[in-house]
């Protein structure tokens, strides 16, 4: 994983990943896109590759680069769980939710548990008497 953050902490690097994304792409043609020099877009091409991000494979005397996603999955995975809520912010949600879940049962069914009570004070005031 951090390997591949590593690839896609440059800009140009991501910029790549993303020109991939649509099509395969020769090395020239990626150069051609960039204004920094084609041993530079050669040099950042190596570094996806090494990072398996990248995939090339040889058409006569061109390479042509594939983008291959699979090892995002692992750093997807753990961003996924960076910007999820902690455990403790999930149990709070889950109890505010239940408190005015109640509070909303306790409205509608107000008038009915009042009259309830005061049946039931009436029930133990005769009993007493």
């Amino acid at each position: 994983m951090d390997e591949v953050a590593g690839a896609i902490a440059d800009s140009v690097r991501r910029e790549i990943l993303l020109m991939l994304r649509d099509e395969s792409l020769s090395a020239g043609q990626i150069a051609e896109r960039f204004a920094i020099s084609r041993p530079a877009v050669s040099r950042h091409l190596r570094v996806l590759r090494e990072a398996g991000l990248v995939s090339d494979t040889a058409d006569g005397r061109r390479r042509v680069y594939e983008l291959v996603t699979a090892p995002l999955d692992e750093l997807a995975g753990w961003l996924d769980r960076l910007t999820r809520p902690s455990g403790w912010a999930h149990h709070l949600d889950a109890l505010e939710t239940e408190v005015h879940r109640t509070r909303r049962e306790r409205q509608a069914a107000g008038p009915r548990l009042e009259d309830r009570a005061s049946e039931d004070r009436g029930t133990s005031e005769r009993k007493t008497a």
